[in-house]
């Protein structure tokens, strides 16, 4: 494989969640809780940050825009780095147990990010249960998605408790940097310019084929014009009739599924993985909706469709299109829940608007902040739940000495009622639930519910 990259300016789709922030209700903070068997050598844990901040641009790098927003921003060394500041080392509160740590978690997560610092924050908890410990890694979407999240952590963790010391000279930094505004204009403007070229370079290449083909390209092109407009259509309302409020508040739960007893379930029905996953999410959503005597036909689910390829060159940022689509819930046997969102998915994943979403969310950009936050509001916060199903890794990790004994990935809620992410690792499914205290005032009983949901899909 090829060396791995970091981009040296966001994408436009990086660029849109950065800029839509302006409503603090679509903040997009990736957290995840990693629970250890002891607390990590600190000394080993520094030394493996310090050699990550220098293999890993992104974590010493903040966000410059240019003047006049002529290009999304810039990633640049910080001038001001301090790592101090970035990895904090804390006591556990109350008895340590694992409801105590979601609870630090959570208000680490509501904090919004120092936008002149690197978007990025890990907190070590000591003196949990048990003599356990606990990270607490706290990113900005526009850091990286899921799957490039896991392989920026993989860069920090150790295969063995105690691997031979690395012995490697520390890398040297590189220089820090604080343009001048007149530099930063210069080289967005020269950026657009070699961007649109290249743009017109494909366009005028494929010219050929369209005239070829009149009539299929027409076909084509009004396919894809419905399809862009189910992508963009305003959805301000959920389907929910009672998750139906919102609020800057989050709530952390978390939940364990055998990874060999879902899998199995959904190979019976010819399904994948995600199947069984949305399938067991949407039996505890439609329990929990009539545990309230409100039973509802569907729910608006939205889910990231990850086109980040095996030979990727870049590493960070985000690779995936967001899908937005109606879920049934009045499908009571498993089985055939999973049979239709494995035919939902597949429309979905097949939809002509979606390779149009970096293309869209320039557009986007290119718009007044006030103008587009409200837009994609309006796409966002009638959603009624977010999944997303990111594959961990399939042996034991170890950070500075201490064994990863669970890691829950706690995703962003951005408008939605309750996010869900799956985080394999070992022989588990790890599944984090971030929800909206105004719209599930009960996570205990979302939790029964959905914890009922998955056992049906594995028993299906």
């Amino acid at each position: 494989m090829s060396e791995r990259k970091f981009e040296g300016r966001m994408s436009d789709t990086d660029a849109l969640m950065w800029t839509v922030e302006k409503d603090p209700l679509l903040r997009s903070t990736i957290t995840a809780v990693a629970l250890l068997d002891q607390a990590p050598d600190r000394e080993r844990v520094l030394d493996k940050i310090e050699r990550g901040i220098r293999m890993i641009p992104r974590l010493r790098q903040r966000v410059v825009a240019p003047p006049l927003g002529v290009a999304p921003p810039e990633w640049v060394y910080d001038h001001n780095f301090d790592l101090a500041y970035h990895l904090r080392f804390v006591k556990a509160a109350g008895d340590g147990s694992m409801r105590d740590l979601l609870d630090m978690a959570a208000p680490i997560a509501m904090q919004g990010f120092d936008r002149a610092r690197p978007l990025w924050e890990f907190t070590v908890i000591e003196g949990l249960a048990d003599g356990r410990a606990a990270m607490i890694q706290k990113v900005h979407h526009a850091v990286t998605d899921g799957v490039g999240g896991i392989e920026l952590a993989l860069m920090l963790l150790d295969a063995e408790r105690d691997p031979a010391p690395d012995t490697t000279p520390m890398p040297a930094l590189e220089p820090a940097e604080k343009p001048s505004p007149m530099k930063l204009l210069r080289d967005g403007v020269q950026h657009e310019v070699r961007r649109q070229l290249g743009i017109a370079r494909r366009t005028v290449a494929s010219v050929p084929g369209a005239v070829g083909d009149a009539p299929q390209a027409a076909r084509g092109t009004a396919e894809t014009i419905q399809s862009l407009a189910r992508m963009l259509a305003p959805a301000n309302t959920p389907l929910s009739p009672i998750m139906t409020d919102r609020s800057l508040s989050v709530r952390f739960d978390v939940l364990s599924v055998p990874l060999g007893e879902t899998k199995a379930a959904a190979n019976r029905v010819g399904g994948r993985l995600n199947d069984a996953f949305v399938a067991g999410v949407a039996g505890g959503l439609a329990r929990y909706h009539q545990r309230h005597g409100q039973p509802v036909e569907a729910l608006r689910m939205s889910m990231p469709i990850s086109i980040r390829t095996a030979d990727s060159e870049t590493l960070g940022g985000n690779q995936f299109v967001p899908a937005r689509f109606a879920v049934p819930m009045n499908i009571d046997d498993p089985a055939a829940r999973m049979s239709a969102i494995r035919e939902l998915v597949a429309t979905q994943k097949a939809e002509p608007a979606l390779a149009l979403t970096m293309p869209i969310a320039g557009v986007l950009n290119r718009m007044p902040t006030t103008l587009v936050t409200q837009l994609f509001g309006g796409m966002l916060k009638g959603v009624d739940f977010v999944t997303s199903n990111v594959p961990g890794a399939p042996f034991e990790v170890f950070l500075a000495g201490a064994k990863v004994e669970a890691n829950f990935a706690l995703g962003p809620l951005a408008g939605a009622a309750i996010n869900i992410t799956l985080l394999s690792y070992l022989d588990e499914l790890q599944i984090g639930v971030n929800s909206d205290p105004a719209a599930v005032p009960d996570p205990d009983v979302l939790m029964e519910c959905l914890a009922e949901g998955f056992e049906e899909v594995r028993k299906a």
